[in-house]
């Protein structure tokens, strides 16, 4: 881990860790213990300021075991609700800003990117057709191996800054590289406004990678060669921990500091996390909403 800093402003953070375990535990720390206090737009008055950093995380193998964090907040079934949220679009009907619901989800920006005026506006009009960016990031690499163009976006300029809660994902950058003497790889960064770091981080991250893992089996099959997922790159101007939550966070801060973090980690087929994740498949396909219910 790196820090720097400078006599006035954000402190910068680098994160190096082999799975997503480790680094969501070693980047809670270096928060934790470098952040600058600043408060935020969503502090109750009694709040304490949150900790904040613009940070670089980098996973050096996001499917290494153990990959899951037991003390994330949060469990297994909401981990796989969220991570079919953003690789299947099964939230994607609790966008209805007009009615006072979601304006958006990452699956439909990614998969659907669709421009317009004002998201608040049930007519507004929609003069372009949805992109499906994701589609274009495998179809990119798949004919250039070797393309510094394969990104999409989320955030749409027109609209997004004058909704309350905005896109904290902006944008998802992919590049193959090849292996002398192996299967390429793909890399990816994704780039952050803002960042829940003790209640969002880990879920975002397993859900992003798995996206990580469609695109690079996508490309393979194209091409009709391997493509395995490669590193992960997390980076974020505004990495924070909410001073809400320094009364839980705190003590999970005490626990990654006392041991190694796999004393907190399951691998992801240990037979409790296996029964918890296909009995929430299971509920999902028979109601999408079964973990969470949009705001109303």
């Amino acid at each position: 881990m790196s820090v720097s800093k400078v006599s006035a402003g954000i402190p910068v953070i680098s994160v190096t860790a082999d799975s997503l375990p480790e680094a969501w535990e070693k980047t809670v720390i270096a928060v934790w213990d470098n952040g600058t206090d600043i408060r935020t737009q969503y502090d109750k008055p009694d709040d304490p300021p949150s900790r904040d950093a613009t940070a670089i995380v980098t996973v050096a193998d996001p499917f290494a075991e153990p990959r899951i964090h037991k003390n994330f907040p949060g469990g297994p079934e909401e981990l796989e609700s969220y991570r079919q949220e953003v690789v299947s679009g099964i939230h994607d009907h609790w966008i209805d800003p007009a009615a006072g619901k979601w304006t958006y989800t990452y699956h439909e920006r990614l998969f659907a990117y669709t421009p317009v005026g004002d998201l608040r506006v049930p007519d507004a009009p929609r003069p372009f057709d949805p992109v499906d960016q994701i589609r274009y990031i495998v179809e990119n690499l798949a004919e250039c191996h070797h393309s510094r163009r394969a990104q999409a976006v989320t955030w749409m300029p027109s609209a997004d800054p004058r909704t309350d809660d905005p896109p904290c994902l902006q944008r998802i950058w992919c590049r193959l590289t090849d292996s002398p003497d192996g299967p390429m790889h793909l890399d990816m960064n994704t780039h952050w406004r803002s960042r829940d770091l003790y209640k969002a981080w880990f879920m975002n991250v397993y859900a992003l990678t798995d996206l990580q893992r469609i695109i690079a089996d996508e490309i393979a099959a194209r091409i009709d060669k391997p493509v395995r997922v490669g590193r992960y790159v997390d980076i974020s101007d505004s990495l924070h921990i909410y001073g809400a939550y320094f009364h839980d966070a705190k003590v999970e801060v005490e626990k990654m500091k006392a041991s190694s973090f796999t004393a907190r980690a399951w691998e992801s087929t240990h037979p409790a996390f296996e029964m918890m994740t296909n009995e929430a498949r299971q509920r999902l396909a028979k109601d999408p909403d079964f973990y969470a219910k949009p705001a109303s």
